[in-house]
């Protein structure tokens, strides 16, 4: 299917995580028509998925719950899930934009109450724990998932699942018919919200990532620590589902590296520095904490709750580029080898578990960039060379919530003025 459904006065929006949602309603709220597209079934994006932000350590829906709120009442945001930009043409202020949506298997009538889900036996991997556990292939995405609708996989469509599942739906809402669909649109200005994408592990072969069950990454760290993740928030090791106490976090996982990335990844040491809060919190004094780093980056108000960390006498620094990890096979122990730098005596640490904090890399995959977008030296969007399409988040570079939020903001109001440049034009 083709059709138009915005005009040169619209703004396009590509990524709904936190920067997308901030810069489609920053733009709404100034009486602009929007359409934001999301490639995964809900908004929200990485920050979703997050136990905790750092350093107030408060859950994600102090920020997501009111913007979803401000997105559900403003008539001028389009959302459109599980689509994908594929490609862009034109220039400044008249952009020709291709979408293609993929098929949810569900429509509007859907009410979540689950009993898709209930009816269907077959599993798949969580995305939204990152696979640690599996789900029903009739699911919610998660508890704040928006749109509140569930989203069958492909997987059973065509299947006796797929049908049972349409079955126990009391409302209509399962179309196991739908299809992917292709929308052209033409729209003034573009802001690529596409946001980030942890480092490849696999790739840092000394750590043993892809050999190794009890060294993880710090993202899936998260998912551990959180009521809602595989554990039920116990901090368990994924090889034998023992109890967790004495844990490393190897900083700069893919950062600062030659071989990897070369950039700083800004967040990783928050990041870790509020996951030794989470061990604390399970344990107790019984907990262990052990930050293997290059140097601590923590800047103006991080400061504090990094001295908080430094002074927590569960928490150990070892300044050192941890070489390689071992693993003891009488008890699935990663065992870490290194020399530390403050003294310089060789080590051979054994960890309960290891957490790696990987590096950001901008999310492209899969992204059709139009030619005009300046990336920089490791793929991250400056902007176009028009100046009509704009980067925004952690599209642009690594950056935390906050900055990310008002990086969104200023590429908005960016937007905003080539809308209005391109009605003054027009009316000259």
């Amino acid at each position: 299917m083709t059709a138009s459904i915005a005009t040169h006065q619209t703004i396009l929006v590509v990524g709904g995580g936190i920067a997308g949602m901030t810069a489609a309603l920053e733009a709404a709220e100034c009486g602009k028509q929007v359409i934001l597209a999301e490639k995964t079934p809900t908004l929200g994006g990485r920050t979703s998925l997050l136990y905790r932000y750092f350093p107030k350590m408060c859950h994600p829906t102090c920020g997501l719950e009111i913007n979803l709120k401000r997105i559900k009442g403003n008539p001028n945001v389009r959302v459109m899930t599980m689509t994908e930009v594929t490609a862009v043409t034109g220039s400044r202020g008249n952009y020709r934009v291709t979408l293609k949506i993929k098929p949810r298997y569900v429509n509007e009538n859907c009410t979540a109450c689950g009993d898709c889900g209930k009816a269907v036996q077959a599993e798949i991997p969580n995305p939204a724990n990152y696979g640690l556990d599996k789900i029903k292939a009739a699911y919610l995405p998660h508890g704040m998932a928006y749109p509140q609708r569930y989203v069958i996989d492909p997987s059973i469509v065509g299947t006796p699942e797929g049908e049972a599942a349409k079955a126990a739906c009391k409302v209509g809402a399962i179309d196991l018919a739908m299809q992917e669909e292709t929308v052209e649109i033409t729209v003034g200005s573009v802001i690529w919200a596409t946001g980030w994408r942890p480092f490849d592990a696999n790739k840092i072969q000394p750590y043993g990532y892809d050999r190794y069950a009890n060294v993880i990454t710090s993202l899936e760290f998260e998912r551990l620590a959180d009521p809602h993740g595989p554990t039920g928030g116990k901090l368990l090791r994924p090889s034998d589902g023992k109890e967790a106490k004495n844990i490393a976090f190897i900083q700069c996982a893919g950062s600062r590296d030659e071989n990897y990335l070369r950039h700083c990844s800004r967040i990783c040491c928050m990041a870790t520095l509020k996951q030794t809060q989470y061990v604390r919190e399970a344990w107790g004094d019984e907990g262990k904490s052990t930050i293997y780093y290059i140097d601590i980056r923590a800047i103006d108000r991080f400061e504090d709750f990094y001295a908080k960390v430094w002074q927590d006498p569960t928490v150990r620094f070892i300044k050192s580029k941890v070489a390689r990890i071992a693993e003891n096979e009488a008890n699935g122990n990663p065992i870490l080898h290194g020399v530390d730098t403050e003294g310089y005596h060789r080590y051979a640490n054994e960890h309960d578990l290891v957490v790696l904090a990987v590096g950001m890399e901008p999310e492209v995959t899969g992204v059709k960039l139009p030619d005009d977008i300046v990336l920089d030296s490791s793929h991250f969007i400056e902007g176009s060379k028009s100046g009509g399409m704009f980067g925004a988040g952690a599209a642009t570079s690594p950056l935390d919530v906050n900055r990310a939020v008002q990086s969104a903001t200023a590429a908005s109001l960016r937007a905003i003025q080539v809308i209005h440049q391109t009605a003054s034009t027009e009316a000259a």
